[in-house]
């Protein structure tokens, strides 16, 4: 071997050794680096990798009835998420998924062609949906664990209850109205990952801290079902439009049943039209016809009258300026007792005449019409009552019979209730109390007396007034029941037109609300039936389901019957009986 082959062979070797020297060092330098310099930045490059910050929203609280009875839980769901990594065919995955999920394919797609390693896909999916997209069998498409909404009573006091939407927030009803009492507490956490993208701790992390709390209704699951079930079958009968069915406890405000038909299920509210959303035992007003004789023959005592204080009634025809009152039957001279009892038009005019449009105005107010009764229902309306020095000799005459004034269901049944419990008005109650997740009482809600409208004598002289109308030429015999004794008025009010003056001939609402027992009043109830055909008076639509519904709901909570006692009821029909 020549010394030139050797001394090459010796350079090749040094310069070998300097490359492999140099790469040990440039290596080391950059570890050193890696590790001391940008150790930080890297870890946290990594972790974001495979964690991510969420915000997690803790279970909605629940809606009970009085008893304690789940009216709105929520209930194990399932959510879906994705690794848009490791999913190899976006297109096909989305086209598959949003068949099933009914939701947009192109948005869906652009989400699993995205380079991230975690995505949501849907949130809370029907049991039906999440077993079929099991079925297809997707790589890096996976199931959370979440919980959704769900009424179990379907559409059982659907109107007061409300529903929440996409969210988990409430839109309608209660789980509106009190949406930051019932949703859960969020808090932003940090989730981690699998090399799939799948959470591993989410369920950790969704603490029963977090949980909303619960409020319990005065509602009674059972007397609000036979309400609703009443309801739907005199509706039905009468072919009317839609009907409304309040039960309350006049002598603390309770409402035990708001119920309404047409009702809705809020597990599929997507399916009905808005309309049908509303409370409108509180949302909506109406000329109450008839039933409002029974304040004006309250004002009437009050102011010194007596009940056998006669008027005459003009044989059924009076005429005020261009105007004319009439009645169904006519009468000569009438006492305030039998214009309640006859339902007199022109009787409850001349009242007014006498008292002052300022009597009426007052105690109407006092009553609670014109105003809101906070009930605690999302869109509650205040009715329609104007003030005195702006009615006209007209004005004065048809308001006293229940025309050219508005008031809700809820405002006359409190009206009602007033007269029911000795003369003072209580404010309505809808939310007994609020208890925490762990079962705590927070916040209790105690009957609140507003102020008393009438005397005592007053109210008993009123009740008495009542109790004439079942008698056999009075207009509520459909409303008697053997053994108790009850109180209440119909009402047959025509309907406005709409978009001009005047009422319509064919349309109108039959309204029948009372009380009873006459003595200690347990129950006070109205009926309100909007637009029946062929029968529209209030004793014969509203009544009859008026005497059932109160039969039905003595019988559950175990009001016996008074042996030997006449039932006493009092109807109320508006400008027709």
């Amino acid at each position: 071997m020549s010394k030139d082959f050797q001394k090459g062979m010796k350079q090749r070797l040094i310069v070998v050794q300097v490359l492999i020297v140099a790469s040990i060092f440039l290596l080391g330098a950059k570890s050193f680096d890696i590790q001391i310099f940008k150790a930080k930045e890297l870890s946290r490059k990594a972790e974001n990798d495979y964690s991510r910050y969420i915000t997690v929203k803790g279970e909605r609280g629940q809606i009970l009835d009085r008893n304690m009875n789940k009216l709105a839980t929520s209930i194990d769901a399932v959510s879906i998420t994705a690794c848009p990594l490791k999913i190899q065919d976006p297109a096909t995955a989305a086209k598959r998924l949003a068949k099933i999920l009914s939701i947009s394919q192109k948005k869906l797609q652009n989400t699993l062609s995205s380079h991230r390693m975690f995505a949501w896909v849907a949130k809370r999916i029907s049991p039906d949906q999440a077993t079929q997209i099991r079925k297809l069998s997707l790589d890096g498409i996976y199931f959370e664990n979440d919980s959704k909404r769900f009424y179990p009573n379907r559409d059982l006091a659907s109107q007061v209850l409300g529903f929440t939407g996409d969210e988990d927030s409430g839109l309608e009803g209660l789980e509106f109205k009190y949406n930051s009492v019932l949703e859960g507490n969020s808090v932003k956490i940090r989730i981690k990952r699998d090399g799939n993208g799948r959470i591993l701790d989410l369920d950790k992390k969704k603490s029963a801290g977090l949980k909303g709390d619960s409020i319990v209704l005065t509602i009674d699951k059972k007397i609000q079902f036979l309400s609703e079930q009443i309801l739907e079958k005199t509706v039905k009968t009468h072919q009317a439009k839609s009907g409304i069915a309040l039960v309350m406890r006049p002598k603390t405000g309770e409402l035990l049943s708001i119920a309404h038909f047409p009702r809705f299920n809020p597990n599929n509210f997507k399916g009905y039209n808005n309309a049908v959303f509303r409370n409108r035992a509180v949302t909506d007003a109406f000329e109450p016809g008839s039933a409002m004789k029974v304040f004006t023959a309250a004002a009437a005592l009050e102011k010194g009258f007596s009940p056998k204080s006669i008027f005459f009634c003009e044989n059924g025809t009076y005429r005020i300026g261009t105007f004319t009152i009439h009645d169904t039957h006519p009468h000569s001279w009438l006492s305030i007792s039998q214009i309640i009892k006859f339902s007199s038009n022109i009787g409850a005019a001349k009242i007014v005449e006498t008292i002052g449009d300022k009597a009426l105005y007052n105690y109407l107010r006092s009553f609670g019409f014109g105003s809101k009764t906070r009930i605690g229902s999302p869109g509650e309306t205040s009715g329609s009552l104007n003030p005195y020095k702006k009615w006209s000799r007209i004005d004065a005459g048809t308001i006293s019979f229940g025309q050219g004034v508005a008031v809700s269901a809820i405002q006359l049944l409190s009206g009602i209730s007033a007269i029911a419990n000795d003369g003072k008005l209580m404010r309505p109650m809808l939310i007994k109390k609020i208890i925490s997740s762990t079962g705590k009482d927070l916040i209790e809600y105690h009957p609140e007396t507003i102020r008393r409208v009438i005397s005592s004598k007053t109210a008993h002289q009123v009740k008495k007034m009542m109790s004439l109308v079942v008698n056999e030429d009075g207009t509520g015999t459909k409303a008697a029941m053997d053994g108790y004794t009850v109180c209440g008025k119909t009402g047959t009010a025509q309907k406005a037109l709409k978009n001009k003056k005047g009422y319509s001939k064919n349309n109108y609402i039959s309204i029948f609300t009372g009380f009873a027992p006459e003595e200690n009043p347990e129950l006070a109830i109205l009926v309100v039936v909007d637009e029946p055909r062929k029968q529209y008076y209030g004793g014969d639509v509203a009544a009859p389901a008026f005497k059932t519904i109160l039969a039905e709901s003595f019988s559950y909570l175990n009001i016996a019957p008074k042996k030997n006692r006449h039932m006493v009821a009092l109807l109320s029909n508006g400008e027709k009986n």
